[in-house]
């Protein structure tokens, strides 16, 4: 049988592993999505007030500490399967039926029902990627990886479409109830898929409960030094803080400068997935040329310039509604910034992952990463009441310098990223 590298790129790219990446990635993204788009979207035009949509943000605290139940998922089979497709099939199925589940509340009487089930949402989306993270890892040969990431981060962000475009385009034309239903619906092939999961299951798993907690933050901190780790945890956290802070309420902002849904569905979030995408893949060959270090200064640069345009987008909506060009080109910089500067995050995370223990490792990381689009975020609502929408982008920029400067610790410019 040849080898991953005498396989020509086609061969790679429609190969088992390749489709598996593909569908568990967009069955990844879509709950995110639901909650940071659909979910919003959904409350305000509920006339539920921009300070309890803020603080909805804090639905997303299981993203935040998914590294506390990791383990459990690196010790424990469920269903009788192998380690990870038992713990997704079972996220799965509960997120279909939670989904499904939201549009038959009414958030004005039942906005604390609304809020529960939306943290089980959360709950089941953060373990399912704690499962398929471990799984992806496992599955793919270390030439495979490169490709294999590109394939479920782009399938990630392409399943925002559902309740970022389609669903908003539904909720004009129906109830919220069957608008619920059908987004639930898309988890299905994801259920399917997993369903038909055959797990080598080749790695060994920790002892017993004490080995799989306690392993992995040993190796993690004593790799390289307690104080390397911690910066690089604090990096993680603030490296792309101004950006989520600027998103976090991006719907009710279009929805606030006038916008109906059907534009915001098609123009808004269509021009700013295509464009994430784009500026994923660009910065992924970019990176063979720079390395990850030029990478990550000229891509958070980029990231955080971009905030400029929602600002100006802002300061013009003080008059009136502005044109739908304008909104395009604030987009779309800002989903390009995005894209290119995801593109060199993901891959400095993978590298200071120990393959031993991934799922608890990359846990943490991508928990940490977290803490702003769930603590910060719930910020935004009362921010924005005080500030306006032209001020609180301006300070999302200045939020974002931090994280900047902590490259020149953690990655600096003429050096190599080192692993932890």
């Amino acid at each position: 049988m040849p080898k991953v590298k005498d396989k020509t790129f086609l061969r790679e790219v429609f190969s088992p592993k390749m489709g598996i990446c593909l569908v568990l990635g967009f069955s990844s993204g879509l709950p995110l999505f639901l909650l940071m788009t659909l979910l919003s979207a959904w409350l305000r035009k509920s006339g539920i007030d921009l300070k309890v949509i803020g603080i909805m943000s804090l639905i997303m605290v299981p993203y935040t500490w998914k590294f506390l139940w990791a383990p459990l998922v690196d010790r424990y089979r469920l269903l009788g399967r192998g380690r990870r497709s038992g713990w997704i099939l079972v996220t799965q199925i509960l997120l279909v039926i939670s989904i499904g589940s939201l549009g038959f509340f009414d958030p004005k009487l039942s906005i604390w029902a609304v809020s529960i089930v939306a943290l089980l949402i959360a709950l089941s989306s953060a373990t399912q990627d704690i499962a398929v993270d471990a799984y992806r890892r496992e599955l793919l040969s270390d030439n495979e990886l490169g490709l294999g990431n590109s394939l479920f981060v782009n399938a990630s962000r392409i399943s925002s479409l559902v309740p970022g475009s389609l669903s908003l385009i539904l909720a004009d034309f129906m109830s919220w109830r069957l608008v619920f239903l059908i987004t639930a619906a898309f988890m299905l092939p994801g259920i399917v898929v997993t369903a038909l999961l055959k797990e080598k299951d080749e790695t060994v798993p920790p002892k017993n409960l004490k080995e799989a907690i306690i392993e992995p933050w040993r190796e993690f901190f004593t790799r390289n030094g307690v104080s390397f780790a911690v910066s690089v945890m604090l990096f993680v956290c603030l490296y792309k803080i101004g950006l989520s802070m600027c998103t976090a309420l991006a719907t009710p902002f279009y929805i606030d400068l006038g916008y109906n849904l059907t534009t915001i569905g098609i123009v808004a979030k269509n021009i700013g997935l295509w464009c994430m995408v784009i500026g994923a893949l660009l910065g992924g060959l970019l990176m063979l040329k720079i390395g990850i270090n030029k990478a990550l200064w000229l891509f958070g640069i980029t990231q955080m310039l971009s905030i400029t345009g929602f600002a100006l987008l802002a300061k013009s909506g003080e008059s009136g509604t502005p044109s739908v060009w304008f909104l395009s080109f604030a987009i779309g910089a800002e989903s390009l910034g995005s894209g290119l500067a995801t593109a060199a995050f993901v891959s400095f995370i993978a590298t200071t992952t120990n393959r031993k223990f991934t799922a608890t490792q990359f846990a943490l990381l991508t928990s940490v990463s977290a803490i702003p689009r769930t603590f910060c975020n719930a910020s935004t609502g009362y921010l924005v009441e005080a500030l306006g929408w032209t001020s609180f982008y301006w300070l999302c920029l200045l939020i974002s310098v931090p994280g900047l400067l902590l490259l020149f610790k953690i990655a600096p410019w003429a050096g190599q990223t080192k692993e932890i």
